[in-house]
């Protein structure tokens, strides 16, 4: 059974991993500190137990009391506050259910992390939680084998990045980079194919780039040599690299990839000034062309 406390005051030291969840400044550094991060409702809560990581505690408003029977057993107690100090506490009217402080698990590097992959995203410098969170649901759901950050690149296990992807950011695994200016290197000694989204309507439309791979793939061909450039390519390991919101990739970033792809626009949208889609919608549709082969 779960070990529930009641407290009646946001200022009790039990409920310091809840202050001031709306906070990013606060949190952010606050979370990276203690090592934990929030994950809120019942059914992300799970998955995130359900993905190896401990809980610390958890946090339930006195309304939400019917929801103690969908969280499961665990060691840890459920601090049970009244609704009016949660909202005071968190700095939002927490109506999701419970919250859940969980303890982080230690990143791989991202040699270990593509070791064994074939198709993976890499986000650069990605500052919307939200864009986060809702391009690791679509990684996952779509087949792709692991996610690679930037250094600035905004942190999946935010509380808005987790309640966005469902919990689809404890079902992909994911490395930081250590640095920005060679960050494709590891890749492209890897053998990856690096192919960097963007709306240049010279870059090469991202099927036509996918469909060639495939081809050489099945012809037999093993890899394309890229000389002094890096390792030889395989053609069977794709890397799909997206840019900030707004300013897209970075100029060093686009030459540094094996190759500019685009997803091609309506020509009368573009011709109305629309020139491409918001990162989550271009991460959809390409990491569906990259896997649905």
């Amino acid at each position: 059974m779960l070990r529930t406390v009641e407290v009646g005051s946001a200022d009790d030291p039990r409920l310091a991993d809840y202050t001031r969840l709306t906070d990013a400044g606060l949190r952010t550094h606050l979370e990276a500190e203690q090592g934990l991060f929030i994950a809120e409702g019942t059914k992300v809560i799970t998955r995130a137990v359900a993905s190896g990581y401990p809980i610390r505690s958890m946090l339930l408003a006195s309304s939400r009391l019917g929801d103690l029977k969908s969280l499961g057993e665990a060691e840890a107690p459920v601090y049970v506050v009244p609704d009016e100090v949660a909202e005071r506490l968190t700095g939002y009217r927490v109506h999701r259910g419970a919250l859940a402080s969980l303890a982080r698990k230690p990143l791989p590097e991202v040699a270990t992390l593509i070791a064994g992959a074939r198709r993976i995203v890499v986000l650069e410098d990605l500052v919307d939680h939200a864009n986060v969170g809702a391009i690791f649901r679509c990684a996952a759901a779509l087949g792709v084998d692991a996610v690679v950050l930037s250094l600035r690149c905004a942190d999946p296990l935010y509380r808005r990045s987790v309640k966005v992807s469902m919990g689809a950011v404890f079902a992909i695994p994911y490395a930081r980079m250590t640095g920005w200016y060679d960050g494709l290197a590891d890749l492209k000694a890897a053998g990856f194919r690096v192919l960097a989204l963007t709306p240049d309507e010279s870059a090469t439309p991202i099927n036509v780039a996918l469909n060639h791979d495939k081809s050489d793939s099945g012809s037999g061909r093993g890899g394309e040599d890229r000389g002094e450039a890096g390792a030889e390519i395989d053609a069977d390991r794709v890397a799909l690299v997206f840019g900030t919101e707004g300013d897209g990739l970075s100029g060093r970033w686009l030459r540094e990839a094996d190759e500019a792809v685009r997803i091609p626009m309506n020509p009368a949208a573009r011709a109305a000034g629309v020139d491409s889609l918001n990162v989550v919608a271009a991460a959809a549709i390409a990491c569906h062309l990259l896997t649905s082969g």
